[in-house]
């Protein structure tokens, strides 16, 4: 598995880490997201569906709903798996219909559903590291989303 860590040291790096997963990511791609309450999860889906044309202030965190969906250029699909008590409860959101949908989905508290995701994602670890700083390991799984974070890896190096 590819993985790649990408330190943010503020609220700018993590738009950065935003607009260039929007950049990159393909059409139905799968990004799972991990980490402690707080971590920043539903920051980089702003960060990432602003700079895909949707206005920052219509991206929250689904929580209570479950899942957003955004129009832009790209649509996103933002799934919360927080409060969910199994996987059968997400598997009744028809998660594979947006997967499949030509958008970029995310999935907050991937953890929980992880037999539910595909084979083929992008799987990120968001780690707090101070008041706006955040790690994030960002790992592949299927060849596609390998590019993805070599084409990351390579332009962290710029």
């Amino acid at each position: 598995m590819e993985s790649f860590a990408y330190e943010a040291h503020s609220e700018a790096d993590t738009e950065a880490l935003g607009r260039r997963l929007a950049q990159l990511l393909p059409p139905s791609a799968v990004v799972a997201l991990n980490g402690p309450l707080g971590a920043g999860k539903t920051r980089l889906v702003q960060a990432v569906a602003a700079a895909l044309g949707v206005e920052r202030r219509y991206v929250s965190s689904p929580t209570f709903v479950l899942v957003h969906e955004y129009t832009g250029p790209r649509p996103v699909f933002h799934f919360d798996a927080y409060r969910l008590r199994d996987e059968d409860e997400f598997a009744q959101l028809a998660p594979d219909e947006y997967f499949e949908a030509g958008g970029i989905s995310f999935v907050e508290w991937a953890d929980r559903v992880s037999r539910c995701l595909p084979r083929d994602m992008l799987e990120i670890l968001i780690e707090p590291t101070g008041e706006h700083a955040r790690r994030f390991v960002i790992s592949a799984r299927g060849q596609q989303l390998t590019e993805v974070v070599e084409a990351l890896r390579l332009g962290a190096g710029s």
